[in-house]
């Protein structure tokens, strides 16, 4: 709904409800985000003609890895001495929310080692790959935050504002400013970082070629993108307030020097050939004269 050139968004975030449980649509993005992520891991195995135990693997070490990882990174990283003091809530409060995405990423890759070790293929075969799903699952997680009416901008007086009715944060501390909708910002960003990676994989066959550059690509479109549009996020956590940068934009550094890492050893090394799949030969019949 529009006013005053701004968009009040009155969004409801639960999409149904069995009993005092609600199904929120934050949580379907998630469950929805890793089915995405697996089923273009599962295309990859079979494209690359590899067992189908890979793809079921990755389901499992990424999918808990991933979780695992948001939830203690949000524990860890904004309220370290609140979920110390009382660990047992890191599990009991996790339906109240609380997932962080550079836990998840710290999860993911812990995760995907184990499942390279596993399945005894190079660690950068499974990043090339891993990313791809993870821009895409990425943006549709911000989605998510958007129904939730949460992680939004700073005041603003563009046209796509927004009036985050629901938000108790917004209504004490904006209310009747519109605010940038950073969540469709962050999202858009992943979608064009999907775009680009997603080329490179199937359009130019990177992951072959220079094995480790499509990851680079990938964490680095991620985390500076994460990086800038933090310049306009208002705060998580009270403690951040005053701070240079925010809790966000020192998590992201360290990514972005990985990538930056990456990025340059996988340009630095040759060139790796692309061996032509042999199939069977086929011979042509020979004619016989009638």
């Amino acid at each position: 709904m529009l006013h005053t050139l701004s968009i009040v968004w009155n969004f409801d975030p639960v999409f149904f409800s069995l009993g005092s449980l609600d199904i929120r649509y934050y949580g379907l993005a998630w469950a929805l985000a890793i089915l995405i992520a697996a089923k273009f891991f599962d295309n990859f195995v079979k494209r690359e003609g590899l067992p189908s135990s890979v793809s079921e693997s990755i389901f499992l070490y990424g999918t808990l890895a991933t979780i695992i990882g948001s939830r203690l990174g949000h524990c860890l990283f904004y309220d370290a001495s609140y979920y110390l003091s009382q660990p047992w809530t890191i599990l009991t409060e996790f339906r109240d929310g609380g997932m962080a995405s550079h836990g998840a990423a710290i999860g993911l890759l812990i995760g995907l080692w184990l499942f390279s070790k596993r399945n005894k293929l190079p660690y950068l075969w499974s990043l090339d790959r891993i990313i791809i799903g993870v821009a895409i699952g990425g943006a549709i997680v911000r989605f998510g935050n958007l129904c939730n009416s949460e992680i939004f901008g700073t005041p603003t007086s563009l046209p796509w504002g927004f009036e985050f009715v629901r938000s108790a944060k917004w209504v004490n501390e904006y209310a009747p400013a519109a605010v940038h909708p950073t969540q469709i910002y962050e999202a858009l960003c992943y979608l064009i970082d999907f775009a680009v990676v997603t080329w490179m994989y199937y359009g130019r066959d990177l992951a072959r070629r220079r094995p480790g550059l499509i990851f680079g690509v990938g964490l680095m479109g991620i985390f500076l993108s994460r990086l800038l549009i933090e310049l306009i996020k208002t705060e998580q956590e009270a403690f951040e307030v005053g701070m240079t940068l925010n809790m966000g934009q020192w998590l992201s550094i360290p990514f972005i020097l990985l990538a930056g890492g990456v990025i340059w050893y996988a340009l630095r090394r040759p060139e790796q050939p692309i061996k032509e799949e042999k199939g069977p030969k086929m011979t042509p019949k020979k004619r016989t004269k009638k």
